[in-house]
């Protein structure tokens, strides 16, 4: 019984864990600059323009080992 808490107290947190990263990735996503970019797909035309795209959050990358454990890149 209690192996059985303690597996859905995990299912529990895992999707309380996915829902707070995919909470975060949106409100970044949201506040991107290229998000206000007329034309988003197309390159920078200017030094200036690069800088401005480029001045929202970057993506965190793990370390190749923690991503052969299966760890998303965040």
């Amino acid at each position: 019984m209690l192996s059985v808490l303690r597996a859905i107290s995990r299912r529990v947190a895992a999707v309380i864990a996915e829902c707070n990263y995919a909470q975060r990735r949106l409100t970044v996503l949201r506040a991107s600059p290229d998000r206000y970019v007329i034309q988003p797909d197309l390159s920078p035309e200017t030094y200036r323009e690069f800088l401005f795209r480029t001045s929202g959050p970057l993506a965190h990358e793990p370390s190749a080992a923690r991503r052969t454990l299966g760890h998303a890149v965040r």
